[in-house]
């Protein structure tokens, strides 16, 4: 998921000051449009990621900046929506749950498939970023699940920002990401840049076929998205909620899981307060309650 940026004093210094009531009215917006929750000490940020805005908008005040949002430039939303936000992530974040993912997952759904069950797998990066997390379950996917084997996987990445999800279709970072890669996958899957794409690294082929982009506002009353979902990743989102927007993201995503289904939430997040339709089964991933446990 995208997540709010750190104030840039460049930026900041050539905007015009911000009035309370800007920035309240501001802050109400960005939390009707996204459920993005920004408290007062996040009045510099406002002003460092909106400053260039409103230069090329030639605006002389925050408030006028608003009544252009306000008056229904859904385009001038979108733009801002990615001014407020930025990217922070990696590829294999949160080890224990790619763990949790290899080792209990998957051989549970390779037994069901032995048995008779279904070789399709659908997934949903809600939050996705730049696209670290879905190509990193789509190495993990098609390491144990290939289509030789019969194996279909689906898997859906979603954002808010449009930005990121310019970025994630690309499928295109710097060499140093590779470190974050684990070799097997690393060889497998990427491709090393050449020539005028030297010092970058590319997603294959194999692993790009498999995800498709959304621009999803988990906000929303209902999700523009077609599920049920075996997996539905939604890491480090729910911390820029408030409570009320948090348990009401929660109880969609739950609806949104398969049976069998698993939710995996950031290391920092929980369901407890949340909802008491989820039970936990690993490092901050859940099923819904009342489905049978794993096998350990």
């Amino acid at each position: 998921m995208v997540a709010l940026a750190a104030a840039l004093p460049d930026e900041a210094s050539l905007a015009p000051r911000i009035r309370s009531k800007e920035f309240a009215l501001l802050r109400d917006l960005i939390h009707r449009e996204s459920g993005i929750f920004l408290s007062d000490t996040k009045k510099a940020l406002v002003v460092a990621r909106l400053a260039r805005r409103l230069r090329e908008l030639g605006l002389k005040s925050f408030g006028a900046y608003y009544r252009l949002l306000a008056d229904g430039d859904e385009q001038e939303r979108t733009r801002m929506l990615d001014c407020i936000c930025t990217y922070e992530t990696h590829f294999f974040r949160e080890p224990r749950q790619f763990e949790f993912l290899e080792q209990r997952v998957v051989p549970e759904w390779a037994a069901r498939a032995s048995a008779g069950g279904p070789r399709r797998i659908r997934a949903w990066s809600a939050g996705c970023s730049t696209g670290e997390e879905p190509y990193s379950l789509a190495m993990v996917l098609l390491a144990h699940f290939p289509p030789s084997a019969g194996w279909t996987i689906d898997i859906l990445a979603s954002d808010l920002s449009s930005r990121a999800l310019e970025r994630a279709r690309g499928g295109l970072w710097t060499i140093d990401k590779a470190s974050e890669v684990p070799q097997r996958y690393l060889k497998a899957f990427m491709l090393r840049g050449r020539g005028s794409q030297d010092g970058l690294m590319k997603a294959g082929p194999e692993i790009r076929s498999l995800l498709r982009f959304q621009r999803v506002n988990l906000s929303e009353e209902r999700f523009p998205v077609a599920g049920p979902f075996d997996l539905v990743f939604c890491r480090n989102v729910l911390i820029y909620f408030d409570p009320a927007s948090k348990a009401r993201v929660v109880e969609r995503l739950l609806d949104q899981l398969a049976p069998g289904g698993y939710l995996f939430l950031g290391h920092a997040e929980s369901l407890t307060g949340l909802s008491d339709h989820g039970r936990s089964v690993g490092p901050t991933v859940y099923v819904r309650a009342g489905e049978p446990r794993a096998p350990a």
